[in-house]
């Protein structure tokens, strides 16, 4: 299977397009984006209500087989100063236990300061109620990680 942009990988001897996941891990959902085929465009899909360990990767594992994903992009929430604090942390230790459930997937981390803010801002602007806001959030700050990830990627 291909690993990233403008690589494919092949089933059952017929070419298929790859896209990258995208992830907003929060202590109550995960938000999750995915990328079109080409990896220009990023596209929330869902939020996934977190149980426990094996529920969120059995919830994960369905998107990726479904979606044929070839990398995870991660938000990875630093400090404002650059440092990690406990969400980061945990970031990290959710990251490793999708490299050992999915070892044939890259992981990426990816810097998502204020993206939760920013998500909130532009719901706000689209006259969003604030119940709907909680809805769909995390999806929406998973799709800003994603695109932020994909724009920086973008071959000249």
């Amino acid at each position: 299977m291909g690993t990233g942009f403008g690589e494919w990988g092949t089933r059952c001897g017929r070419r298929i397009d790859v896209r990258i996941m995208g992830l907003d891990l929060g202590d109550a959902t995960i938000g999750v984006a995915v990328s079109d085929e080409l990896g220009i465009v990023a596209h929330g899909i869902t939020t996934i209500r977190r149980k426990d360990i094996s529920h969120d990767i059995d919830s994960l594992k369905n998107i990726i087989y479904e979606k044929n994903i070839s990398k995870i992009v991660i938000g990875f929430p630093k400090n404002m100063n650059n440092t990690i604090g406990p969400r980061g942390k945990l970031t990290i230790e959710f990251s490793e236990i999708l490299k050992k459930n999915f070892p044939e997937i890259e992981i990426v981390t990816w810097d998502e300061r204020l993206t939760t803010c920013a998500a909130e801002r532009t719901l706000i602007e689209a006259n969003v109620r604030r119940k709907d806001r909680r809805k769909v959030i995390d999806k929406l700050a998973a799709v800003l990680i994603l695109q932020g990830y994909l724009d920086s990627n973008k071959r000249p």
